[in-house]
């Protein structure tokens, strides 16, 4: 009689069990902080980021139809990587599919690479590695199964002015579905396909901070445009934050030497000739937008020599 309450109590427990089957999914996602901008004026400006190339690097789903141009993965990542960035708001956002062909023309313009891509800074980025593996427990009582997804994710961030890299890193990510049943009932999962976008979330995630420091610890900078005795015209404009009655500092090229460590061309600071203040700006597009402006400094500039300076806060 004490076997059967015995055995009537586990029947009991067991089916409280099963309905508080659990299915969890474990991501580690780590929000950007706040970016201090330390600029004198307290005015934060956009940068430019042109998002290039971002490719499957992996074996996951390369079947002989494989388009290496069209691959889910990597445009996968590279929209992730997109809404992470423009939720920061710190951001104007370039997609440059034509990347190559735009940094072939401008080496063939010596190295001219800012004005071919149109931005500050080029994102390049690949997923480095993807897999999925299903691993489970069985007892006397309950069964458990689990669907893992790992991912890792490799970014290249390149300052355009200068072709070098500035930041380069990986980062990993797993997510995770648990079922579980007790006497054969409680939750089942099928495939999840949701997993893949968690996995690869969870890898960019550990990477958007340091892409943001590194692309706004440096000052804003633009060139003017045009001069002519009608108006003065910088790049730049509203949906950069420019706006009338912003002031600039106008600073002279610094000069260019050569690293005998590694070979690199460094730009030594210039020295600010002047200021421009903005009175007001135009165009339809992040890539057209400019701004007129009145320039006031003790060295004249024109159309002639306005490559040799240059717009700052």
């Amino acid at each position: 009689m004490k076997k059967l309450v015995s055995f009537s109590m586990l029947l009991l427990m067991a089916s409280g069990m099963a309905f508080a089957a659990a299915r969890a999914t474990q991501i580690v996602e780590s929000s950007p902080s706040v970016v201090k901008e330390s600029q004198e004026s307290g005015k934060f400006i956009k940068r430019k980021v042109a998002i290039g190339r971002f490719s499957n690097e992996t074996q996951y789903a390369k079947g002989i139809f494989y388009d290496k141009e069209n691959d889910p993965m990597g445009k996968q990542a590279l929209d992730i990587l997109s809404s992470k960035l423009a939720a920061s708001g710190k951001f104007l956002l370039l997609e440059r599919n034509d990347i190559a062909s735009l940094l072939a023309e401008s080496q063939k313009n010596g190295g001219e690479a800012a004005a071919s891509i149109g931005a500050d800074y080029l994102i390049i980025g690949s997923v480095t590695q993807f897999g999925r593996k299903n691993v489970g427990k069985e007892g006397v009582f309950s069964n458990t199964r689990t669907q893992m997804v790992e991912a890792a994710v490799s970014i290249r961030l390149v300052e355009v002015a200068t072709g070098m890299i500035i930041y380069s890193d990986e980062g990993h990510g797993e997510a995770e579905l648990t079922s579980k049943t007790t006497l054969g009932v409680g939750s089942t999962a099928g495939f999840d396909a949701s997993l893949s976008d968690k996995a690869i979330s969870a890898a960019i995630s550990q990477l958007v901070e340091n892409i943001i420091n590194k692309c706004t610890d440096k000052p804003w900078r633009t060139y003017f445009i045009s001069i002519d005795s009608d108006a003065t015209l910088i790049a730049g404009g509203a949906s950069q934050g420019v706006a009338a009655g912003d002031t600039f500092k106008v600073m002279s090229n610094g000069k260019k030497v050569k690293n005998p460590q590694t070979g690199v061309m460094i730009e030594l600071p210039g020295k600010q000739v002047g200021t421009v203040t903005v009175l007001t700006t135009g165009g339809d597009t992040p890539e057209t937008q400019y701004a007129f402006v009145e320039y006031s400094g003790s060295t004249s500039i024109t159309a002639d020599n306005m490559s040799n300076f240059y717009i700052t806060q």
